[in-house]
């Protein structure tokens, strides 16, 4: 056999092993040394010329997967996420960052402080569906196994845009429950802020009446808010969408924040916000909470009824009952796509025997009006001398 040109790569064999070992010098000039796994030279050549066009691709050998582990692949991540400025990206008390779901994947590839975890060769299909058993098991739902899926498979695909791993296995995802369906009248509202501290009930009419989400209603300033106009103003930098918009306030929540002193800092707030809603659904009638008492641990209180997301369905269904524009409706809630904006638009019972019962009083005739003879003798005698002789001819 010919000699290979220079940059060709070559086979070889070490002393006591029987297969083929393929060398050739990746793009930075560095000698890459890896065994083929077979004893046929010609398969050994094909393995060769394959991964020097994985090189020439700039794909990373093989052999670095190993060298990546499971905190390199988490660190990407969240270093994405910081640079597109993604609103889901949480920040810890102690500063550390953290992403909904990401913990969960922490504690099963044993990701520490002190340690990074697993290599991610290890990161596979059949590794993900051990990860959503185990999390089925301990009692999470589909929707929460489903979030951390897609932190595992986000971080997959940027290692694979970086040139850091070649494939990426298929994550996936469990069958999510349908959306959620809740939404409260009016009247039950009056009673479910009766029960609630004085403290919490501004941020519950904010979200009520303007559907705004509940982090931005958090990050809301006084500065934002202009009582004489009944109006607050969310900045770009405030909202999922990134687009600053204007949000009118009801009469009710403008005699709410009226009263309340002083006006600085943060206009809402949400201390003991979860336990004080159950509380107070489980009070009204509107959910169930059920104590539980571990064999360890603390007793705690399972809830189960209205969530505080299903006032933001609320304020979507009564805008668009009151005949407020679909577009308009949106505005003030911030949705940006109509797929969205319909599945929030909640349509009850009510809704839909209330429109049929339009149907029926536009599908009626329309009345004739009736006209007596006396009225037409008034109208007569009612009309100037000379129309009146036109009409009776006398």
């Amino acid at each position: 056999m010919a000699k290979r040109a220079h940059g060709e790569g070559s086979l070889l064999k070490r002393k006591g092993c029987r297969y083929w070992y393929a060398q050739y010098y990746d793009r930075n000039g560095k000698q890459v040394r890896v065994s083929t796994k077979t004893e046929i030279k010609q398969e050994a050549l094909g393995e060769l010329r394959r991964l020097m066009g994985d090189r020439d691709r700039g794909l990373a050998p093989i052999t670095d997967l190993k060298k990546i582990t499971y905190g390199d692949l988490r660190k990407a991540l969240l270093d994405d996420y910081t640079a597109r400025g993604n609103k889901s990206l949480e920040i810890r008390a102690d500063g550390t960052e953290t992403i909904v779901g990401l913990k969960q994947l922490d504690d099963f590839f044993g990701f520490k402080d002190d340690n990074p975890g697993v290599p991610a060769s290890h990161i596979t299909t059949d590794a993900a569906r051990d990860f959503s058993r185990k999390r089925t098991a301990e009692g999470a739902g589909p929707a929460m196994v489903n979030r951390s899926l897609q932190c595992l498979r986000r971080m997959l695909n940027i290692a694979r845009e970086d040139n850091k791993i070649q494939h990426v296995p298929k994550i996936r995802l469990l069958k999510e429950p349908p959306a959620r369906k809740g939404f409260l009248e009016v009247a039950k509202l009056e009673e479910l802020v009766r029960a609630l501290p004085n403290h919490l009930r501004p941020l519950i009419l904010f979200l009520y009446w303007c559907g705004v989400r509940l982090s931005e209603a958090l990050s809301i300033e006084w500065s934002q808010v202009d009582l004489d106009a009944r109006l607050i103003r969310l900045e770009d930098d405030q909202t999922k969408t990134n687009e600053a918009r204007i949000v009118p306030l009801p009469s009710v929540l403008v005699m709410e924040l009226a009263k309340m002193e002083p006006k600085a800092g943060k206009v809402f707030t949400d201390i003991n916000l979860r336990t004080e809603w159950a509380r107070a659904c489980a009070a009204v009638g509107l959910g169930k909470r059920e104590l539980v008492k571990p064999k360890d641990g603390y007793a705690w209180h399972r809830y189960n009824g209205l969530i505080v997301h299903d006032l933001r369905r609320s304020a979507i269904r009564n805008l668009v009952n009151a005949g407020v524009p679909e577009r308009v409706a949106m505005r003030i809630s911030g949705h940006k796509t109509r797929a969205v904006f319909d599945r929030y638009h909640i349509v009850s019972t009510a809704d839909v025997t209330a429109a049929m019962q339009r149907v029926e009083i536009a599908a009626l005739p329309p009345k004739k009006p009736v006209q007596h003879k006396r009225d037409s003798a008034k109208l007569v005698q009612n009309r100037p001398r000379h129309r009146r002789k036109l009409l009776t001819g006398a």
